[in-house]
This record gives C-alpha cells, sequence and structure tokens, in this order.
C-alpha cells in the first residue's frame, strides 16, 4: 500500500549476497527446519492483526498465517510472528527474515513485476477512503482543499491520494506517519484533519475512538485495494503452497466444509472435489511435497474461508464489516477459487 523506487535500492541490497540472491527453491525445506513459519504481519489493526487478552498475535490476516502453517506442519501454532511496518514490510521480505507476508498488502504491477514478489492470491477485495471529524463541515473527500492528511509512508495510499488530489484540482499538507497506531493517535491529537487508508483499516480504526459518532468515513472509495499474501519470487513450490492454502479456504466456504464438519467429511464424501481437498482420494498433497491430509488440518486450524472473515471482520465484531466484494461468487462477490483436481 512510496513505493516503488524508495524500495527498490533497498531490496536489492538486502536480497542479494555475494551477487546471488537469497531466493532459492527451497523455502519448505528452510521452514521445516526451523520448526516454524516466520510470518510478517501488521504492528497492529484491529480485525486484522492484533493481540488477543492472552497476548497472542491474532486476525483476519494472522488467521492466513495460521492456516499455512497448519498445511506444512499440521499445527496452526508453528508461527513466529514478525511485525512490520508499511516501510519495512518489503526489505524483510526480500531478505529471507519472513518466509510470508500477510499483512494488508495492494497486489500491484510495481510489487510484483519490479520488487520480483509473487502475489498468491487476493483475500480482501478493498479501497482507499477518508475519515475525518463531522465538525469539519465536510461532506465529500472533494472538499478538502487545503486539508492536512495523515498518511503511512511505504503504502500505495500515498500515489492514489496525490492522483486523487491532483485529479479534482486541489490541495493537500501531508502529515507522513509509520504505523496504523502512530496515525490514530496523530488524527486524534488534531495534527492532521483527516486520515486516508484501505476502507477496512479505517473501519478498523474508528473502533478504537472513544466517541466514534463524532467522526465520518467520507463516501469515496478512490482506488482498489486488492489486498493479499505474497512470497519472493523464484521458488514456485512455496508459492504454491500459499496459493493452495488461500485456495483451500474459499473452497471450502463453497463446499460447505467448516471447522466443525471436516473431520467428519475428510472420512470421505459423495463430493469427489471434497475428497480430493480433504485427502480421501487423489495425491493433492503429495504434489505439493505436503500430507495428504494437509487442507483439513488447514480447516481445522482456522475454518474455511467465510468462519475467518466473521469471525474477526463480521457483523458481530466491533468492525462490522459486510462480506460485499469479498462474497463467494456464488452470492454475488469476487471470490472465487480454481478447482481442486
Amino acid at each position: 500500500m512510496k513505493s516503488v523506487k524508495y524500495f527498490a535500492a533497498a531490496i536489492v541490497a538486502a536480497a542479494t549476497i555475494g551477487g546471488a540472491s537469497i531466493s532459492h527453491a527451497a523455502t519448505l525445506d528452510d521452514v521445516r527446519a526451523a520448526g516454524a513459519l516466520k510470518c510478517g504481519i501488521n504492528t497492529g489493526l484491529p480485525g486484522f492483526a492484533y493481540t488477543d487478552d492472552s497476548g497472542n498475535w491474532t486476525g483476519f490476516d494472522a488467521a492466513f498465517c495460521r492456516a499455512v502453517a497448519a498445511a506444512v506442519f499440521g499445527d496452526g501454532n508453528k508461527v513466529q510472528f514478525v511485525n512490520l511496518t508499511g516501510a519495512n514490510r518489503f526489505p524483510a521480505l526480500a531478505s529471507g527474515e519472513i518466509d510470508l507476508l500477510s499483512r494488508n498488502t495492494t497486489w500491484t504491477f510495481s510489487r510484483d513485476v519490479d520488487l520480483a514478489f509473487t502475489f498468491v492470491g487476493v483475500n480482501y477485495y478493498d479501497g482507499q477512503g477518508f475519515i475525518g471529524r463531522k465538525s469539519l463541515g465536510v461532506k465529500s473527500a472533494k472538499e478538502l482543499d487545503g486539508a492536512s492528511v495523515c498518511i503511512q509512508t511505504g503504502t500505495t495510499t500515498e500515489l492514489n491520494l496525490a492522483d486523487f488530489f491532483r485529479v479534482n484540482n486541489i490541495k493537500f499538507e501531508p502529515v507522513p506517519i509509520e504505523t496504523n497506531e502512530e496515525a490514530r493517535v496523530a488524527y486524534l491529537a488534531d495534527r492532521c484533519d483527516v486520515y486516508t487508508t484501505d476502507a477496512s483499516g479505517l473501519a478498523a480504526t474508528k473502533t478504537t475512538f472513544e466517541n466514534a459518532d463524532a467522526h465520518m468515513v467520507f463516501p469515496e472509495i478512490i482506488s482498489k485495494e486488492p489486498l493479499g499474501p505474497l512470497v519472493r519470487q523464484g521458488d514456485d513450490q512455496w508459492a504454491d503452497v500459499a496459493r493452495w492454502t488461500l485456495n483451500v479456504l474459499i473452497n471450502a466456504e463453497e463446499y460447505g466444509v467448516t471447522q466443525a464438519n471436516v473431520a467428519e467429511m475428510a472420512k470421505g464424501t459423495n463430493n469427489p472435489e471434497i475428497n480430493r481437498m480433504l485427502g480421501s482420494e487423489g495425491s493433492l498433497g503429495e504434489m505439493l511435497g505436503l500430507q495428504k491430509d494437509w487442507a483439513a488440518n488447514v480447516i481445522k486450524a482456522v475454518g474455511n474461508y467465510g468462519e475467518i472473515f466473521d469471525r474477526f471482520l463480521g457483523p458481530n465484531t466491533a468492525l462490522a464489516l459486510d462480506r460485499g466484494q469479498n462474497a463467494l461468487y456464488t452470492k454475488g462477490g469476487l471470490l472465487y477459487a480454481p478447482p481442486m483436481r
């Protein structure tokens, strides 16, 4: 979500040792040897990556880390969470500090091609918005001429913001910050008139306000933000493990496989697609270098996509987000996973 040129030099320096890229086709072996998945997540964002009452990291993005750990180890708890800002997440992945990045990161051309990362899919369709105080008397982001705007560095929101104000022929004063928490504090301390980030992030941040009703999210969504997990280029097997873990979560919801019934369904059903996914037929796990019950272990650990969404982001949570574009394609959304065959 500054982006490309600033990070390119840092990533090249971090990822190149003696002229050879650190990326190699052995990440799965390295993860197994380490005994845990090193997974990069946010420094703290309600609903997506946060600590529970016991101090354990949890949330929508953290659940994907646990899902991949379950695919590899059969145990979703074998994760070492690494908290990363927008600025240091890409060097951390490129250098091998982490094996996987699951941190509300937008899939863009430059990140995919120029920074040499592989996005394994979209797990949340989002768009950039604005939040401001109702006392500003502003009803639309197009009325923000001359406003000061809190914005996280190292994100696509910087370029989107500049584009939006340029297109609408208005000016703004950027107030750069590094983390969502810093943005929240700066905004509530009146260091900026408005804060801009992904709409999901705005909803998450608003839940932490003492007087949330005094603030409004403006109606404009100014960008496409397809968020998803990513890995380094150069290791197709590891990318496949992450990609098909995400596909399992989505397909499981479509097929009605849940955390509660997966153990029973793994014994065999009259649906060959489910049987192949859960390992009672075929050898999909072997093709990935995993156990035949890898997908069943994923669902046992975290549930299907819908269960994860409802648990951390849905109507019965503080964020109270509707599925919208993140519903299955069968229910008018954009979520669609390739078949398990």
